[in-house]
Order: C-alpha cells, then sequence, then structure tokens
C-alpha cells in the first residue's frame, strides 16, 4: 500500500524512467511513484526498433519493459502522451500539458534524446521518415515491406548505427538502398576508417550502395511524394523514401529552463550529473541518454586523461542507469561507473562493443582473429591501454574486455593481437610500480 510520505516523479517513460520505477519499489519505497511519458504507449525498450521488431523477426509485445498491468500492480502512476511543459525548481512541482501540477520530493530526468533533422528542402515531404519511436518503426516496418515488394528505392542519410542497421533490414525485404555519409567510410565517427571498413565492405557485398564525402542537399518530390535525393556533388539518387539517420541530440529544454547545469557540447552535451548521477540540485537526477556523468574510467573526446565525463546513448546505460538514479534518489550510496556496451546484428554479424574511443582519444587498433572472415576482436589502445574493444562474431569475451578496460594498465599489443594468449593473462599480472 502507497503513503504519500514521499512522492518521486520520473519524467520520461521510456527503458531508464521504467527501471527506476521498478527499483524504487523492489528498493522498498512506500511513497507514490509518478512515471510521465510523452507517448501514448507503455514503456518499452528502443533497440528493436532498428533490429528484431523492424526486420519481423520479433512481435510487437516484445518490445516492451512490462506487461501494462504491471504498473498498476505495482503501485506506479502512470500519465502517458502528456508533455511536462514546465519545471519549477523552487516550488517543487512539474506541469503536463494537459494543466496538471504534481508535486515531487525528488525528481529524475529521463528524456532521452530525438532524432536530428534534415535541414533541407523537401524534409515535409510524406516519405522522409526518422526512426525514434515505436510509431516510427511500425510506418517504416510497413513502408520497408513495400519497398521490397515493388523493387522500391530507400536512401539512408547517415551511416551510423541506426543508418546500417535499417539498411540490413531493407536489404533483407528485398529494397534497393543507398546511403549517403560526409565520413569516408561507414561508422567513421565511432570505430575510425580502420574498422568502419569492415561494415562498409560488410553492406556493399549485400547490396547496399554507398556514397561517401557528401551531404544531402535537397529531396525532391511530386504530388507530396519523394521522387529523389540530391547530394552536394550534384549527384540525383532516385528514392521513393528517405530515412534521416543523423544522429540524436539530448532532450534538455526542460532542464534548461529551469536552470540545470548542462555539460558543454565538446563533452557531448546533456545534463550535467555527478556519479551519483545528481544534478546541480539536490532534489533533481537524471539518467539515459540525456545524462552527462562524471565517469572515473572513461572520458569525453577531447579528454587524454582517464576520467571525465561521457553521455551515452545506448540500452544498457539506460538499463542501469535508470536502478543507478533511484538508487540515489533513496540516498544510497551510487557511483555509476559501468562500462559503456551496445550491440548490433546486421545481416550475418553479430557484434558487441564495451568501452568509449572516440576519433582522436586512441594511438592505436590491434585485432586478433580473422578479420577478413569478420570473426575478430578490436581493441583501441591509448599509450598501450585499452580505451575498447569490439567483438565481431566471437561471443562471451565481453566480461575480459571490460576488464581490460577497468585495469588501465599498458598491454603488449602484439600479445594482445595473439589469439593464442588468453585474454584473462593480461589481468593476471603484479601491480605497476608506483612510478609507472
Amino acid at each position: 500500500m502507497v503513503d504519500a510520505h514521499q512522492t518521486f516523479v520520473i519524467v520520461g517513460a521510456g527503458l531508464a524512467g521504467a527501471k527506476a520505477a521498478e527499483t524504487l519499489r523492489a528498493e522498498g519505497f512506500t511513497g507514490r511513484v509518478i512515471l510521465i511519458g510523452d507517448e501514448r504507449d507503455h514503456p518499452y525498450e528502443r533497440p528493436p526498433l532498428s533490429k528484431g521488431f523492424l526486420t519481423g523477426s520479433a512481435a510487437r509485445d516484445s518490445v516492451f519493459v512490462e506487461p501494462a498491468s504491471w504498473y498498476a500492480e505495482h503501485d506506479v502512476e502512470l500519465h502517458l502522451g502528456q508533455p511536462v511543459v514546465n519545471l519549477d525548481r523552487a516550488a517543487h512541482t512539474v506541469s503536463l500539458g494537459d494543466g496538471t501540477v504534481l508535486q515531487y520530493d525528488k525528481l529524475l530526468l529521463a528524456t532521452g534524446a530525438e532524432p536530428r533533422r534534415l535541414d533541407i528542402p523537401g524534409t515535409d515531404l510524406a516519405g522522409v521518415h526518422h526512426l525514434r519511436r515505436l510509431a516510427h518503426a511500425e510506418r517504416l516496418k510497413h513502408v520497408l515491406t513495400s519497398l521490397g515488394r515493388e523493387n522500391g528505392h530507400l536512401v539512408i542519410a547517415g551511416a551510423g548505427w541506426i543508418g546500417l542497421e535499417v539498411a540490413a533490414a531493407a536489404r533483407g525485404y528485398g529494397a534497393e538502398v543507398t546511403v549517403v555519409e560526409p565520413e569516408p567510410t561507414a561508422l567513421h565517427g565511432v570505430l575510425g576508417p580502420e574498422i568502419g571498413s569492415v561494415f562498409t565492405d560488410l553492406h556493399s557485398e549485400h547490396g547496399v550502395r554507398f556514397h561517401f564525402g557528401t551531404r544531402l542537399t535537397e529531396i525532391t518530390g511530386q504530388d507530396g511524394m519523394v521522387l529523389a535525393a540530391i547530394t552536394d556533388d550534384g549527384t540525383e539518387h532516385p528514392a521513393h523514401d528517405v530515412l534521416a539517420a543523423i544522429g540524436a541530440a539530448p532532450r534538455t529544454a526542460l532542464a534548461e529552463a529551469a536552470g540545470l547545469a548542462l555539460a558543454d557540447r565538446a563533452e557531448g552535451g546533456g545534463i550535467a550529473v555527478d556519479a551519483s548521477l545528481r544534478t546541480s540540485d539536490p532534489d533533481i537526477f537524471a539518467a539515459g541518454d540525456v545524462a552527462n556523468a562524471e565517469h572515473p574510467l572513461l572520458g569525453s573526446p577531447s579528454s587524454r586523461t582517464r576520467g571525465g565525463r561521457l553521455r551515452v546513448e545506448h540500452w544498457a546505460n539506460a538499463l542501469h542507469g535508470g536502478p543507478a538514479a533511484a538508487r540515489a534518489m533513496l540516498g544510497q550510496q551510487v557511483g555509476y561507473d559501468r562500462v559503456p556496451y551496445f550491440f548490433s546484428d546486421q545481416y550475418d554479424l553479430g557484434m558487441e562493443f564495451s568501452g568509449h574511443a572516440a576519433p582522436g582519444s586512441y594511438d592505436q587498433v590491434v585485432c586478433r582473429g580473422d578479420v577478413g572472415k569478420r570473426r575478430f576482436i578490436a581493441f583501441w589502445l591509448r599509450e598501450g591501454r585499452v580505451l575498447a574493444g569490439m567483438n565481431v562474431n566471437v561471443w562471451d569475451v565481453t566480461g575480459p574486455i571490460q576488464n581490460l578496460i577497468r585495469d588501465g594498465r599498458p598491454v603488449d599489443p602484439e600479445a594482445l593481437s595473439d589469439p593464442a594468449v588468453p585474454l584473462a593473462s593480461f589481468l593476471d599480472r603484479p601491480a605497476p610500480n608506483a612510478e609507472e
């Protein structure tokens, strides 16, 4: 039974927000828990939107964090389809779009991120898409099915994870796909040229056409429908539909209007939080895509030292960040230092990535295994220390890779590249001398 001695409000009914609500109840919190989301759907996970649900291998119901009945059964008050339009820190209230005003003792902002828009003519045409929400995925799934049936063309702006996963799904339906990317390889900003080319080759072998070193400048159409996408080198790409997959921006408007401290764009932007996920207001916390946290191991793209600020937009961060914030709201000691993790499945390639190695932060990439056969592990190093690792079609190695990142001691790159040398052996070493 709920008593009203305290009210914890969660703004953002995605994975981070839902997991925070779960954790509050699991930890024995008996006050009011209010979960607010601007979508009408119950909280769901986003990875299937560009993976299993989009390809048709996963049912719609599989994306939801909990059954709809769970929230009432655990006394979690849901306000769905309601944006929060104002945060009054002095009064400890949030105001909803329908005029409802809710009081809070502790507040969690899990507002996530939103897709960046193409700022070019033609984006108002009916065949221009983004992929962030379940409704987007449902619409896109229908589009890909139709394109495959009619041998239609999809142009994707952006060769990042979302763009490539949608490209793989589209080819699975039989659609023609062209990817436009300003960088020289796929995933260049995430994996660098050394490994990005692996994914370029993978998709090229499956019939995806890449147009690197260019950007979309216009989408042309007739009678409100897309006809072509034009790049800045003058090339006209036939298209029936266009997907904008050029990244996402943290949804900080509510926090900014309330005067909460934000992280610098050079550090990834977002709401600045400490290692306990607390904002500049002691009664307000942030988690998930919107939170930029102090991290003892990893840092921002501009960081050259161990530790710094980091904002992570991946599923695992929402999965674990929401519960960490909930425990901090309850007054528990929290130090959120998880190694970032994400995964992707494209055609017959499955991969897991751990750590953080932004362009310019590493000085060497070491691979062990067979890159040509796409069965390998890649490591990003700086001064011999492992910043990140990605296992491609090699499994059950995430733990050792993350342990190497946490360990922080230099490794022998030649030994690291040798599959005969167990990863655990790099950790079974005496501690370095103090002067090291």
